[in-house]
């Protein structure tokens, strides 16, 4: 299976059944291309089908997938959407990485009292860690998941 992004956990994200049916967990762990982790208030079965969406985003952030996985947590539970076609993964990258710099930017407004510029904070965010959500990054991955 791939790599799992990160969605930082002050960023809302919504989970929800998706009316298709669950898959055996071989089957997904064969078919995954990685995907995303993220916090959730529920347990969910490995292998069943959902919608993640982003609303900060808009509505047309909803990327279809399936529970890889969910670790109990002290409050809650983190879970992997495993995302299974290369389009779908592709657009929740992207949406991860605005999510990022969403969060990059609340930080630095946290730390200092003057407003910054989003776009610069936006270039430096990108200039440090764009290529952990480029493909050739999700590629090694996936090849090293291969090799494990």
């Amino acid at each position: 299976m791939g790599r799992f992004l990160p969605h930082p956990d002050d960023i809302p994200v919504e989970i929800t059944l998706r009316n298709q049916p669950s898959l055996p967990r071989q089957k997904l762990h064969s078919i995954s291309l990685g995907g995303v982790a993220c916090n959730s208030d529920r347990s969910w079965r490995c292998g069943t089908a959902v919608d993640m969406s982003m609303p900060t985003l808009g509505e047309n952030a909803r990327y279809p997938g399936y529970i890889a996985w969910c670790e109990k947590r002290k409050e809650g539970y983190r879970i992997g959407v495993a995302l299974i076609d290369e389009q779908t993964l592709f657009g929740a990258r992207m949406g991860e990485q605005v999510c990022q710099i969403e969060h990059f930017s609340r930080l630095q407004q946290q730390q200092s009292p003057c407003p910054q510029d989003l776009q610069a904070l936006a270039l430096e965010w990108v200039t440090h860690h764009a290529v952990e959500f480029s493909q050739a990054t999700m590629d090694h991955a996936m090849a090293q998941a291969v090799l494990d």
